[in-house]
């Protein structure tokens, strides 16, 4: 018997059937997204942020998303979730590496379904293609964070079996933060030997 093997894609359209099945609806449908779909994605991304009280905070465009998901040195991933044929959230994803493990994680950025299609299992179709994508690139974690006044999702979240992790505290400097702890070389490429 000659099986050939089959192309990345067909793996998708499998993939995307099988969670159109888990979901109870053979009318969703979970893809990657592509370039002509990152208009659509930006304006869910800002939905998020509305709803997380952070809409000042967007700063992504189109152009930015298409080098950061499409470039020559891809910094992440974006996977859509369709219902009845209506864009009805997404999820973007990027790698991370753990010494303690010794191998790459998977960082959940966002995950997103619109309220009009909450309820049919989109969000956990999301999670569990991103935790798929994650198992395909042999990571060790799979991690995310979530807003501590949103006990919705944290609920959600804790009966999927994920653990908070109360005794770490998230750190982070914005873009002019970066800046000024890389100092008056920040213009200047850096060499590491």
């Amino acid at each position: 018997m000659n099986r050939r093997r089959r192309p990345r894609l067909w793996r998708w359209k499998a993939a995307d059937r099988l969670l159109a099945e888990s979901v109870g609806r053979m009318d969703s449908a979970i893809t990657k997204v592509t370039p002509e779909e990152l208009p659509a994605l930006l304006e869910m991304i800002r939905e998020l942020a509305r709803f997380e009280k952070l809409e000042e905070e967007v700063q992504a465009t189109v152009e930015a998303l298409r080098e950061s998901f499409f470039g020559r040195q891809p910094a992440a991933g974006a996977l859509l979730a369709r219902f009845g044929g209506e864009l009805a959230g997404y999820a973007i994803y990027f790698f991370t590496f753990s010494s303690f493990v010794g191998r790459p994680g998977i960082w959940l950025e966002d995950v997103y379904v619109r309220p009009a299609f909450r309820r049919h299992g989109l969000g956990r179709a999301l999670i569990e293609a991103v935790a798929r994508i994650g198992v395909e690139h042999n990571c060790g974690r799979y991690e995310w964070t979530a807003l501590n006044w949103n006990r919705h999702a944290l609920d959600f979240y804790q009966r999927l079996g994920a653990r908070q992790m109360d005794e770490w505290i998230l750190l982070r400097l914005n873009f002019e933060g970066l800046r000024r702890l890389a100092g008056p070389v920040a213009n200047a490429p850096v060499t590491i030997r």
